[in-house]
C-alpha cells in the first residue's frame, strides 16, 4: 500500500475524498470547522508537493438532487481561510464541464467540487459514477473516516479505477492508528470506558473489547440494565428490559475472560428529567421508585479515575450521565479531566471518539490534552465492533 508521506505528487492530479459534512448557521457560515481543519495536513502534502488537490465531499443529506442550502460553495470560504490559499469551486461534481475546469487547474492549486449527494449515484454505490468521478484525477486519497463505513461510490468504488495509485491521507492513517493502538497492539493495562444510553447500541463493542481489556467501565443509562439485570432496584431509571439477559450474558464472558466489567456504585438521582429537578445521591441499585438516575455519583468517579490513572491504554466512548445539563454532568466532567491527567502525566495513550464523547472532551475543553480524538462517530463505531470499513479495505 502506498504511502502518503513517500508519494510524489508532481505534476498529479490527486482527486481527494474528504468530510467537509460541517454544520452552517442560518447565514450558511461553518460554524464548527473541526473537519475541515482534519483534511489541511493532506492537502497541504499534495499541493508542497507541487500536484493538484481536487477534493469532494457531501453535506447534508438532500432529498432530490441539488439543493442551494447543501451547496459546498458556502465551505469554500472558509476553507481558503483555514489553508491560506484561494480554493476554486466547480458547481458540478462530473460531466464535461467539470473535468474541464479540473484538467485546466496549474499545479499546486486546490478546488472543491460540489455536493456528490446532488447524485443519488453516490449512495447507491453506482459504478458508473464512480468512474465518472476518478475522470478529474490521476490518483485517489481517501481522507474522510466518517464516511469509511459505506460503500459509496466516492469511498470504496472509486478506488478500482485507480489500480495501483491510491492511499489513505494524513488523517484517515491516523484514525486506523489510533484505533490499533487500542485494538491490536495495545500498552497494558487496557481500560475502556463505554456509556452512553442504551446497551442495545454496543452490544457489539462490549462483546468484541471483552477479551482486548484488562477493566471496562460502564457508565451512562446503559449502565442501569446491567444493575437490573442483577436484581437491583432502579426507580424509573431507562432501562432496557429486553436486554437485561444479554446484560448478564456479558458480565459472565467477563468474567470468564478475567476483564473486570465496573457498573456504577452510586448514581445522581433526580425526581425528573430537569435540570431544576429535585436530586440526590443514593447506591446505584437502591433507587427509590419515581426516581431515576442521571450521572455516576462521587465514589463511582474516584473507583473510575484510580482505575484510569493505573491504565496505559484508555479507549472513551460514551459519557457518564446527562452532561448536557449541568447539575448531571459531573461525572462525564470527571473523566475527561482524569483522562487529560493520566495522558499529560503518565503518558497513557487516550483515544476518545463517538459523537457524545467528541461533544464532552470539547465542552470541557480538553481535546488537546488527550491523546486522538476521532472524527467519525458511525465508522469509529463498526471499527471497534470488529467490522471491516469499505473505505479502507477498498484502499487496502
Amino acid at each position: 500500500m502506498i504511502d502518503i508521506n513517500k508519494y510524489d505528487f508532481s505534476g498529479k492530479k490527486a482527486l481527494v475524498r474528504v468530510d467537509f459534512n460541517v454544520p452552517l448557521d442560518d447565514d450558511f457560515n461553518v460554524t464548527d470547522d473541526t473537519r475541515i481543519r482534519a483534511a489541511l495536513p493532506t492537502i497541504r502534502a499534495i499541493i508542497e508537493g507541487e500536484g493538484t488537490a481536487i477534493l469532494m465531499s457531501h453535506l447534508g443529506r438532500p432529498k432530490t438532487g441539488p439543493e442551494d442550502k447543501f451547496s459546498l460553495r458556502y465551505i469554500v470560504g472558509r476553507l481558503s481561510e483555514l489553508l491560506g490559499e484561494p480554493v476554486h469551486f466547480v458547481d458540478d461534481c462530473v460531466g464535461q464541464e467539470a473535468v474541464e475546469e479540473t484538467t485546466a487547474l496549474p499545479e499546486g492549486s486546490v478546488c472543491l467540487l460540489e455536493n456528490l449527494r446532488f447524485y443519488k449515484e453516490e449512495t447507491a454505490g453506482d459504478e458508473f459514477f464512480a468512474g465518472q468521478l476518478a475522470e478529474h484525477g490521476d490518483v485517489y486519497v481517501n481522507d474522510a473516516f466518517g464516511t469509511a463505513h459505506r460503500a459509496h461510490a466516492s469511498t470504496s468504488i472509486i478506488a478500482k479505477f485507480f489500480h495501483t495509485d491510491k492511499m489513505f491521507g494524513h488523517l484517515l492513517s491516523r484514525e486506523i492508528g489510533s484505533l490499533n493502538k487500542v485494538l491490536s497492539d495495545p500498552k497494558k493495562p487496557v481500560t475502556a470506558i463505554i456509556g452512553g444510553a442504551k446497551v442495545s447500541s454496543k452490544i457489539t463493542i462490549l462483546e468484541n473489547l471483552i477479551d482486548k481489556c484488562d477493566k471496562i467501565l460502564v457508565g451512562g443509562g446503559m449502565a442501569f440494565t446491567f444493575l437490573k439485570a442483577q436484581g437491583g432496584k432502579v426507580g424509573s431509571s431507562l432501562v432496557e428490559d429486553d436486554q437485561l439477559e444479554l446484560a448478564l450474558k456479558i458480565l459472565k464472558a467477563g468474567e470468564e475472560a478475567g476483564t473486570q466489567i465496573c457498573i456504577p456504585t452510586d448514581a445522581i438521582i433526580a425526581d425528573e428529567f430537569s435540570n431544576e429537578a429535585h436530586i440526590d445521591e443514593v447506591a446505584s441499585n437502591e433507587i427509590p421508585d419515581g426516581w431515576m438516575g442521571l450521572d455516576i455519583g462521587r465514589n463511582s468517579i474516584e473507583e473510575f479515575s484510580n482505575v484510569i490513572r493505573n491504565s496505559k491504554t484508555v479507549l472513551w466512548n460514551g459519557p457518564m450521565g446527562v452532561f448536557e445539563m449541568e447539575n448531571f454532568a459531573k461525572g462525564t466532567k470527571a473523566i475527561a479531566d482524569i483522562l487529560a491527567e493520566t495522558t499529560q502525566n503518565n503518558g497513557t495513550f487516550t483515544l476518545i471518539g463517538g459523537g457524545d464523547s467528541v461533544a464532552a472532551i470539547n465542552k470541557f475543553e480538553l481535546a488537546d490534552k488527550v491523546s486522538y480524538v476521532s472524527t467519525g462517530g458511525g465508522a469509529m463505531l463498526e471499527y471497534l465492533e470488529g467490522k471491516v470499513l469499505p473505505g479502507i479495505a477498498a484502499i487496502q
